[in-house]
């Protein structure tokens, strides 16, 4: 049967845990990655400059309670009883001793108004013990953790600098998950040498997982990252979405996704400043809103592809 709306987005299930609006607020705490530090690589993944998707009041040099204090200021203004969930945004949240990563993310909590957390991260960098924090933690407030997973390719993890497969992908989200807390997924649809068919076959792979919400993002070169380079001097490895394209892809991918997962987003919003391509031109609400007129013209609805079958153990 056709549910009435043509997929589960993230502010449903927001909505089915707070009484309230909640709003996050994204934190750059300082960290690294490991394939910037050097312990795995130097340069980091090729796509990625993160002033692309840091909010101008997530400023590194003021502390966690200064950017929450900014956040929150920005955002009571129209909504004064609007309640926050603190965003550990920036590079990998969980890649520093367990006592540091425990006072930075209690800090946040701590924080007038702040009603839960969301930790950003990288599937090789979740040890156990702090995952069993996590379990703790979410007994008394609301926890999320999201993975960059970014494809579920191992060829398309290498080209990227990745430095991780899609295996410790898979037994990251799956630890998390053993220990009831709701782990998320984030993945770029586009990443030079998929085919349509490998982005597609992305939404079967993860809809095997235990997941609770996936967060897409289109390709976008960003300038400052090696890709923009990459894209430069060899722009045919790369296939760039068109709007309308991007939109068809998008709702194909739902079909075959797991119809128990909230989709977060479809689409990345980078400043025009650091964008070199694809510029549609639209905010991420008016690309949503296109997902959804075209779900509606097509008759469709999140997982109408979707097998239950083959579920990793």
């Amino acid at each position: 049967m056709q549910p009435t709306k043509p997929y589960r987005d993230f502010s449903e299930f927001l909505t089915q845990r707070f009484p309230f609006k909640v709003q996050k607020i994204s934190i750059n705490a300082g960290f690294t990655c490991p394939n910037r530090d050097g312990s795995k690589g130097r340069g980091g993944c090729t796509y990625c400059n993160n002033q692309s998707f840091s909010p101008g009041y997530g400023k590194p040099t003021k502390s966690i309670s200064e950017q929450l204090a900014d956040g929150i200021n920005f955002f009571s203004h129209k909504y004064p009883e609007m309640k926050y969930l603190a965003y550990f945004q920036s590079y990998t949240n969980t890649y520093d001793s367990i006592q540091k990563l425990i006072e930075m993310y209690e800090e946040a909590l701590a924080y007038p108004d702040v009603v839960g957390i969301i930790i950003g991260t990288r599937p090789d960098c979740m040890p156990d013990e702090l995952l069993d924090y996590f379990a703790e933690l979410n007994k008394k407030t609301f926890v999320l953790i999201e993975y960059g997973v970014e494809s579920t390719l191992n060829k398309t993890l290498e080209r990227v600098n990745r430095q991780h497969t899609w295996e410790e992908s898979v037994e990251a989200i799956t630890r998390t998950a053993e220990r009831e807390v709701p782990v998320g997924v984030h993945l770029i649809l586009g990443l030079p040498g998929e085919t349509d068919e490998d982005i597609l076959s992305h939404a079967v792979e993860i809809s095997k997982l235990p997941l609770t919400t996936v967060k897409l993002h289109q390709l976008q070169i960003i300038r400052g990252t090696a890709m923009a380079k990459e894209f430069r001097l060899l722009p045919e490895s790369f296939h760039l979405f068109g709007l309308e394209e991007y939109v068809d892809l998008c709702v194909d991918f739902a079909e075959r996704l797991n119809p128990d997962f909230y989709i977060e987003r479809f689409a990345s919003q980078s400043p025009k400043s650091l964008l070199i391509a694809p510029d549609w031109g639209l905010k991420n609400y008016e690309l949503t809103e296109k997902v959804k007129k075209r779900f509606k013209g097509k008759n469709t609805f999140q997982g109408k592809l979707h097998s239950h079958k083959n579920h990793y153990k």
